[in-house]
Parts: structure tokens; sequence; C-alpha cells
């Protein structure tokens, strides 16, 4: 015969275990588990949870189980979920339908299958992570007075010559910095150990496309002014859009030049183009507080995010790169200094 049970926590325990015994969903203790639907429409019609036998997910309970639960007990009638509820606040003495946000299970899953360029895209970004030791540099520069030259210059030749973006500006000092640092601008056949540094600046234009990021080369950057190299940037990059670029436009770059635009954010970590040696990808302009002769001052800044093939560039080699490409764009008639 099971001992009298006392007053207190015998009593407790014996509702606790009542109560678990005829729980479909587990201990008393435990929150049913129910989507913010599932839980709203389970309030409207009167339905405790916790009697809800749960057929989903990791003992989710959904829709369907408070269809179950309603024909097991048909005195409850749970009313479908509902977009727009008749009962309103009245304004004016016109009742104005309410909104209620519904949240409601979607189950549905697409597989696409990765084919064709897609795939080869994908592949070669693989590689190219897979084989390079990437070493990133990201640099801020002020560009205050080269966003000011740049303005001046479209103002003194709209709709004679093309108009400037911040690329051709970018490109050019690149080719220049180049200069100064031949290693960067080099090809690496790491399977037989060879560096080939060229004197020529092809110089990749990573371009989002419909079929991916492809990348057009300008062709022999170094002899380009600032019109011709912005009306090749447009007319490669078109083309690489259109599906139009041929094989050689899109191979044989030297070094590569990435840009998001308006998107480009603070800063990025940018993947090797191989077998090139190192891109350069330029991130947001904004304007931002900085202290210059000791005062605080509005200036437009842009974050330089840079990665390099440490098993050919040294870190120094990188910085100092990048370095030089801010000196010319810090002091914008550099670039015209040969």
């Amino acid at each position: 015969m099971p001992p009298p049970l006392d007053a207190g926590a015998n009593v407790q325990q014996a509702i606790a275990a009542a109560v678990a015994a005829h729980s479909p969903t587990g201990s008393a203790t435990e929150r049913p588990i129910a989507s913010p639907a599932v839980r709203r429409r389970a309030w409207e019609a009167g339905i405790a949870l916790e009697q809800v036998r749960a057929t989903g997910p990791a003992g989710r309970i959904v829709q369907a189980d408070l269809d179950a639960h309603a024909r097991v007990h048909p005195g409850l009638a749970p009313p479908a979920p509902t977009r727009e509820t008749p009962t309103a606040p009245v304004k004016a003495g016109v009742a104005v339908p309410v909104r209620v946000n519904t949240f409601e299970e979607v189950n549905t899953t697409e597989t696409i299958p990765v084919i064709g360029l897609r795939r080869k895209i994908a592949m070669k970004m693989q590689d190219a992570k897979r084989r390079i030791p990437h070493f990133s540099y990201i640099e801020e520069i002020d560009v205050t007075e080269l966003e000011a030259l740049r303005q001046t210059l479209n103002a003194r030749w709209e709709g004679k010559r093309p108009r400037l973006t911040l690329l051709p500006l970018l490109v050019r000092a690149m080719v220049l910095a180049v200069r100064e640092f031949p290693q960067i601008n080099a090809r690496f056949d790491d399977e037989v150990g060879v560096v080939t540094r060229h004197g020529a600046v092809h110089l990749g234009i990573a371009t989002q496309t419909g079929n991916g990021l492809m990348v057009p080369v300008l062709r022999h950057a170094e002899a380009l002014d600032l019109w011709a190299c912005a009306g090749e940037i447009v007319r490669v990059a078109e083309a690489a859009r259109a599906g139009k670029a041929t094989r050689e436009e899109l191979s044989g770059s030297t070094i590569t030049l990435t840009s998001l635009g308006a998107l480009g954010g603070i800063a990025n970590t940018p993947i090797i183009n191989h077998p090139e040696v190192a891109i350069v990808g330029v991130n947001r302009m904004v304007e931002r507080p900085v202290v210059r002769g000791g005062a605080i001052v509005v200036r437009q800044m842009m974050n330089l995010s840079s990665s390099f093939d440490h098993r050919v560039v040294d870190g120094l080699h990188a910085a100092q790169y990048v370095q030089a490409i801010r000196g010319f764009l810090e002091v914008p008639a550099t670039l015209f200094v040969e």
C-alpha cells in the first residue's frame, strides 16, 4: 500500500505527475514549440497548446495539429488565420479595417544546379582561394581633392569626352605605382614555380554580370589617358554583361581592380584572380570627420581593400604599393607628372 500523501510537496508532485501523464507535448514545464501564427490561432480558439499533439519537426505544433485537435473536440472551432479582421476601431464614425500580420510556415525548397559558365566561375574562385595564401591590406584614403578634380574635368568636357568615374583615376594611380613595384604586376605559375613580371599593365576590371563575376581586360592601361581609359572600361564591361566579350577580352590580365560601387561597404577581402598576384578593391566613398591641422573637418574618405599572394609579394612591399597609390590619389596633380 503506498504511503499517504503529505500536504505540500507530495501533493504538488502528484499534480505534476498527473499533468505530465496527460500532456501530449511532453513535460508540463516545457513550453510547446509553435510559430506565432499557430499560437495566435490557438489563443483565438481557446485551445491550450499543451493539450495538442505535435507532429511537426522537433516536436513543433503546426496548423494541421490544430485541425486534428478540433476534429477530436468538436466543441472547439479554431478559425482559419486571417489577414484582416472586421472588428476595428472607429475613426470619425467609420470602421477602419485593422491589418494583422500573420506568419505562415513555408516548407518549399528549390534545387539549382551549378552548371555551365556559373560552375566554371565557382571552380575558378575555389581554386584561387585554395592555391593562394591571401594577404589583405586595407588603407584609408582622403579623396577630397581627387573628387573635386573629377567633377571639374567632367564639367569642363561635358558632352565632348567620356564621363569620368573614379575608376580611370584609380587605374592611373595603379599603373604609376607598378613602376615602383614591378613584382605586383605579375603572374605566378605555381606548378612550375615561375613568376613572370610584366612591363605592360593588362588590368582586369571585375564586373558583375547576369552569369556571375567576370573580369574583362583593359589592354595596355599604361598607354591610355583618362578619357580613353574611361571609354574602354565602359566598353569591356558592357561587352561582358551582354555576353559579347571575346576570349581575348576575358583573359591575360596581369592585375585586377574590383569595385562594388555605391555598395562598396567599409572594407572587404577580395579574392585574387589566379594566376595574378594582386587585386585592388575599392570601397564606398563617404564624408567623415577627420583632423587636419588641429581642426576637425569633413573630408571625402574611401578605403582601398587589397589582397596579395604572400608567396610572391612580401607584406612590406604590398603595404608600400598601396601607400604609393594613396600618395597619387591624395595629391592628384602627381597623376599627370611622368
